[in-house]
C-alpha cells in the first residue's frame, strides 16, 4: 500500500503556553483526586492536602491564564488552549465544591 502524503495548507502551530496550560489543568485534577481519595480513606485530612488544594488553586489560575492568551492569537491552533481552559475550570470547580461542602458542613 502506498503511503500517502500530508499537505498542511496553513501555517498555524500548536501552541506551547496551550500545551502548559493543558499540562497543568490534567496535573491538578490528578493531584485533586489523589488528596480527596486520600482524605476519604484516612477519615479526617491532614494539613499537607489543605496545601495541596492551595497549590492546585494556584495551578488551575496559572493555567487559565495561559489558555486564554494562544486563543486570541490567529497562529495557533485552538484544540489544545481550549482543553487546557476546560482541565483547569473544571478543577477550580471542583476546589469551589470542596469548600463549599466544607463551609456548609455537607459531609
Amino acid at each position: 500500500m502506498k503511503k500517502r502524503k500530508g499537505y498542511k495548507f496553513t501555517n498555524k502551530t500548536h501552541s506551547k503556553r496551550g500545551t502548559m496550560s493543558l499540562i497543568l489543568g490534567i496535573l491538578v485534577l490528578v493531584s485533586l483526586f489523589v488528596a480527596v481519595l486520600l482524605t476519604f480513606r484516612a477519615g479526617d485530612a491532614a494539613r499537607g492536602y489543605g496545601v495541596t488544594g492551595l497549590l492546585c488553586t494556584l495551578f488551575a489560575l496559572a493555567g487559565l491564564v495561559l489558555g486564554v492568551l494562544p486563543i486570541y492569537e490567529k497562529r495557533y491552533y485552538l484544540i489544545v488552549p481550549i482543553l487546557g481552559l476546560v482541565a483547569n475550570g473544571l478543577a477550580l470547580a471542583w476546589i469551589s465544591l470542596i469548600l463549599y461542602m466544607g463551609a456548609n458542613g455537607v459531609v
